[in-house]
């Protein structure tokens, strides 16, 4: 990733990878005799639901989410990776919210679009834009996310995707910032 220090890994997200694919594999049979068709995505979702309890996938789009269920069920059989869900669909008040205490703690609305952007700008509004973790998770998405039109769009933001089937398997070009970039391109 292009960033000017990569966080190292940490030894406790590999743990939790392996336990996570582990109970996955556990958990392939009943997944099996409930989707025998989708067993390995539903087994995936039940371990990653027990690893990550407090996700919230409700609210992205249906493209959205059918992406990030197919990338991060990639991501664990084939690769033993984790990619949970920290922030994804925000309610515009919500949103707005996140603005007005960025602007209050940056001090001006220039600085505060450097991280937030207010509702009528932001993707995660849209139900398109995907903050995930661990940092592993999100190095896999980078190298990998094309593949199911999931991009990293800001520089500053290792862990910022956003889904984007109309870029025909490349990516957008990234930017700087979520404030960055030309009038009425949409964003954070």
């Amino acid at each position: 990733m292009n960033e000017p220090r990569t966080i190292p890994p940490r030894p406790r997200d590999r743990l939790y990878a392996a336990a996570t694919l582990v109970l996955a594999v556990f958990l392939l049979p009943a997944a099996f005799v409930r989707h025998p068709g989708r067993a390995r995505e539903l087994a995936c979702r039940w371990a990653l639901r027990l690893r990550f309890p407090a996700e919230d996938l409700t609210g992205l789009t249906e493209g959205a989410l059918a992406a990030f269920t197919a990338a991060r069920t990639r991501a664990l059989w084939r690769h033993g990776q984790l990619i949970g869900l920290t922030s994804g669909y925000r309610e515009p008040h919500v949103q707005q919210r996140m603005f007005e205490e960025e602007v209050r703690r940056s001090g001006s609305a220039a600085l505060a679009r450097m991280l937030v952007l207010p509702p009528a700008e932001s993707s995660h509004v849209r139900g398109v834009a995907l903050d995930v973790r661990p940092h592993e998770g999100a190095r896999w998405l980078e190298e990998h996310g094309a593949r199911h039109d999931l991009y990293r769009i800001y520089d500053n933001e290792w862990w910022h995707f956003e889904y984007r089937p109309d870029s025909g398997g490349r990516p957008p070009r990234r930017r700087p910032h979520p404030g960055a970039g030309p009038v009425g391109e949409q964003g954070e």
